[in-house]
């Protein structure tokens, strides 16, 4: 049986790249903090504001060819 040692030294904790670059696209045109979740199939991205996750929502597509990705993005308003 392993200990929680083995575990989490054979994690990758390393942020993926795709969010990497969204959070660095999303602050420098902006200028919002953004929280993403990399999932199987999706990204999903959480702003607290309805005005953001609005804009965000409407250049979808360009968002997804910065984070060279095809992975489905969803927008979500919270914290």
């Amino acid at each position: 049986m392993d200990n929680i040692f083995d575990i989490l030294s054979r994690r990758d904790f390393d942020v993926p790249p795709e969010a990497q670059a969204l959070k660095a696209y999303i602050q420098r045109h902006y200028n919002a903090k953004v929280s993403i979740t990399v999932q199987a199939r999706t990204l999903l991205v959480v702003a607290p504001s309805a005005g953001l996750i609005n804009t965000l929502r409407l250049n979808a597509p360009a968002l997804q060819k910065v984070a060279n990705t095809e992975k489905r993005l969803v927008f979500r308003i919270g914290q």
